[in-house]
């Protein structure tokens, strides 16, 4: 399987002039700048993509972290901000609360 794979796309020319300015800006290449801004795009697509989710109470909370591939932290923070309420009730806090006393009783 190969590591990196050629992708070709055309683009408007506003959008390559903004590209350019970024190129110098950077001191960089064309793929490097690139590259750069398509990683940035993709993990700002999977924090929505997954608190989205969560918020639609499709995945848990550490499963969107997980798939977005940012901390639990970063994730709540996320969600926060974006004003997703938490996909936790009072039963899901009462089980909570079994398992921390039958940690505690076990000590």
């Amino acid at each position: 399987m190969k590591k990196e794979q050629m992708v070709g796309t055309r683009l408007p020319d506003k959008l390559v002039r903004d590209l350019e300015a970024i190129e110098e800006a950077e001191q960089s290449d064309r793929s490097s700048t690139v590259r750069k801004l398509l990683y940035r795009a993709i993990k700002d697509w999977k924090l929505e993509h997954y608190a989205r989710l969560y918020g639609d109470g499709k995945v848990s909370l550490a499963r969107a972290a997980r798939d977005a591939g940012v901390s639990l932290w970063e994730m709540m923070d996320y969600a926060r901000s974006r004003k997703i309420p938490a996909q936790y009730d009072l039963e899901d806090f009462h089980k909570d609360l079994k398992t921390v006393y039958a940690g505690a009783a076990r000590r």
